[in-house]
């Protein structure tokens, strides 16, 4: 099998390269900037000629995307959102579809689902989508765009959205929190125990992305993935704690006292990825690929941290 990969150079991006040339397969690595061993493309939008990378290709996994953004300062967040993750990826889709691949993998976003589960009612893969933010709208618009192409030119599409992804060479919010615990930070976050998120760890998303390129059960399929165990924002930082050597400082402040905190703070966002509930149900991706995730979350913080001390 011959696999272009966008995105080749990010967070999953480079594992899943590595992992799929391990298997045996060649990997077409699109990427902005000249690298060797890669093919040059330039910014991912409407206009991007993709013929060179798609010679030959037999499948595509679509990584590429502007990715959520922390403090947008664009005047028009979700336009720009669109130019890439919507018009980007219909006019990959299409040209993949010309060129003769057989099947698309769409990296989607949890946030396709919505921003936050309540207590016992998770996520579920074949949900009425209810995306909240400019990323979260594209993530969407995309995947309705794809579901089209594939109606109308009979190329496979796979969906998979994850929820934070984290692994050794992560970034953002999860960085900072094993800064905070590496540096023995006290964190007000000890009564914070009766939420539950779900994450995934890279190794078991870049499995189950190379599960979706061969199985025959995930044509045209939309999938959820996670660890398979979701946790408590207290619990996820003395596991984390642990897999650092450094135990979690952490004491209690209730949670109404953090929420005011946030709201004066005007950020609201923050309380609710500390507190609030995010819960995947991957019982559809179980089922119908046969998938486990090889990974516990254990096993993937402690991989993470290994990642962190380098």
């Amino acid at each position: 099998m011959k696999v272009l990969i966008t995105g080749a150079t990010g967070f999953v991006g480079q594992l899943l390269a590595s992992t799929i040339q391990a298997l045996g397969h060649d990997v077409v690595r699109a990427v902005r900037q000249t690298q060797s061993n890669s093919v040059l493309i330039g910014n991912v939008d409407g206009n991007t000629s993709w013929r060179e990378a798609l010679q030959g290709c037999d499948s595509v996994v679509h990584l590429a995307a502007r990715v959520h953004v922390m403090n947008d300062q664009s005047a028009d967040p979700l336009s720009e959102f669109r130019r890439v993750n919507v018009d980007g990826t219909a006019n990959l889709a299409r040209q993949a579809a010309a060129a003769g691949v057989r099947r698309f993998v769409f990296l989607s976003s949890a946030k396709v689902n919505g921003e936050a589960t309540q207590e016992g009612q998770p996520f579920a893969a074949d949900d009425t989508p209810a995306p909240e933010d400019p990323y979260g709208i594209s993530k969407h618009e995309a995947e309705l765009v794809l579901r089209q192409i594939a109606e109308e030119t009979g190329m496979e599409v796979v969906i998979i959205r994850p929820p934070l992804v984290y692994g050794p060479g992560v970034k953002a919010n999860f960085a900072s929190m094993m800064r905070w615990l590496s540096r023995g930070i006290p964190l007000p976050l000890a009564a914070v125990t009766h939420n539950r998120r779900s994450l995934v760890a890279l190794d078991n998303l870049v499995d189950l992305i190379v599960t979706c390129l061969e199985h025959p059960a995930a044509a045209n399929q939309t999938f959820l993935v996670s660890d398979g165990e979701d946790l408590s924002t207290a619990d996820l930082l003395r596991r984390m704690g642990c897999s650092l050597g450094r135990p979690a400082r952490l004491f209690a402040v209730p949670t109404p006292l953090l929420k005011a905190g946030a709201d004066l703070l005007h950020k609201p966002g923050i309380y609710q990825r500390l507190c609030g509930s995010l819960q995947l149900d991957i019982g559809k991706t179980r089922e119908l690929l046969g998938w486990t995730p090889p990974l516990s979350v254990d096993e993937g913080l402690r991989q993470a941290a290994k990642g962190f001390r380098s």
